[in-house]
């Protein structure tokens, strides 16, 4: 097994699950970015005709999604240099400008009310820099905003204005959308109002290595619905109007839009926006095991049969996994009923799960099909 192992992280395709996917490289001639803002400039696109109208989706999302504008105070900017300073070797040889941002940040996002009385959804890369926030609404009431929550390990956050009877949006079922149907991504950025753009849905499950960290989950919705930078955290939606995922970032080779971009899908939203206004923090479930995202040269590698599904590499005797009756090189083809074809996949499924659940994994061992339920654990507490 040492062997295989050896040979599969030589390949890249290992993966951590709950820590992390297995990282493609995209295109070279490609760049994965969040959707952040820089200076606007003008389009042109062709003219594509379209099977029918979509106003009506348009009306019924674009009171929804907001303008968010993220600042850093001058307090927190003084305190990001004092700390940049402490642990500044340079410093000693070069002054204390070295290398340093004198001025406090500040950035702008979109974000998509996820209910009547304040919560509001958008990215963690929109946020996280800052501790000061104004939103303005589609109807262009302004409010000072708080951050609920953030968890960089998915590139979500959410922030809470004080307001009743806001125009949430509606949810949607992102287990529902399939390749080839129509979507809409609807922004609010450089202080333009809403802007909708129209396009299909590429792929799901994507993994695309842009959240770094030991933990990321990554299964994207792909679109080429056109996402400008100062869309980020905002909506994704069908046909009807209801959010199918939170926009977060573009493929280009220039900082615009050059044909897809991507979604954090909504059923896996709104399980970490609850935990964050419930708890400030997303709690994970912890499984426990190493993966890899099976393929022709994985199957041939470890003598296995199926040739799709996430094949368990390694567990943690501790693990959620390992006790509940999951071995090595079993390949999981199923969770909770949900085809599992990578571990972009697997790593959604489990997100989607909370600790204490049972998720009922369908794994292929010995050539036979077989289902495991298993208790999820923390990884914490290991309860």
């Amino acid at each position: 097994m040492q062997k295989i192992w050896s040979s599969l992280l030589a390949g890249a395709i290992g993966g951590l699950i709950t820590f992390a996917a297995i990282k493609y490289t995209t295109p070279q001639q490609s760049t994965i970015i969040p959707a952040t803002p820089t200076l606007a400039r003008q389009v042109s696109y062709g003219n594509t005709p379209v099977p029918f109208d979509f106003t009506k989706a348009a009306e019924r999302s674009m009171d929804a999604v907001v303008h968010i504008k993220a600042s850093e105070s001058r307090e927190a900017a003084a305190q990001r240099r004092r700390n940049q300073r402490s642990t500044d070797p340079f410093e000693y040889f070069f002054g204390q400008s070295f290398g340093y941002q004198q001025q406090p940040r500040s950035g702008t996002g979109s974000g998509v009310i996820y209910t009547a009385d304040g919560y509001i959804l958008t990215n963690n890369h929109v946020v996280e820099f800052a501790d000061e926030f104004e939103v303005t609404l589609h109807d262009n009431r302004e409010f000072k905003a708080r951050l609920v929550g953030r968890d960089a390990d998915t590139d979500m956050a959410v922030i809470k204005i004080e307001a009743n009877d806001l125009p949430a949006i509606d949810l949607g079922n992102s287990d529902d959308v399939k390749v080839g149907e129509w979507a809409l991504a609807v922004g609010n950025p450089f202080d333009l109002t809403s802007t909708v753009t129209a396009g299909i849905i590429s792929a799901k499950g994507r993994d695309i290595d842009i959240i770094k960290g030991g933990k990321a989950i990554e299964s994207f919705i792909q679109t080429d619905a056109a996402v400008n930078p100062g869309n980020s955290g905002g909506a994704l939606v069908d046909v009807n109007g209801r959010l199918i995922g939170i926009n977060s970032a573009i493929a280009t080779p220039t900082g615009v839009f050059a044909g897809y971009s991507f979604a954090i899908p909504v059923n896996l939203v709104k399980r970490i926006a609850d935990d964050l206004i419930k708890y400030g923090e997303f709690k994970r479930a912890y499984l426990g095991v190493n993966v890899a995202t099976m393929d022709q040269n994985v199957a041939q590698q470890l003598e296995l049969e199926n040739r799709q599904g996430a094949v368990i590499i390694d567990l943690d005797p501790d693990g959620s996994a390992a006790r509940s009756g999951i071995k090595e090189l079993d390949v999981v083809t199923k969770a909770n009923g949900k085809n599992v074809t990578s571990t972009a996949e697997l790593l959604e499924q489990i997100g989607r799960s909370k600790v204490g659940e049972t998720l009922t994994l369908t794994v292929f061992r010995n050539n036979k099909s077989m289902e495991i339920p298993v208790r999820l654990r923390s990884k914490v507490t290991n309860n």
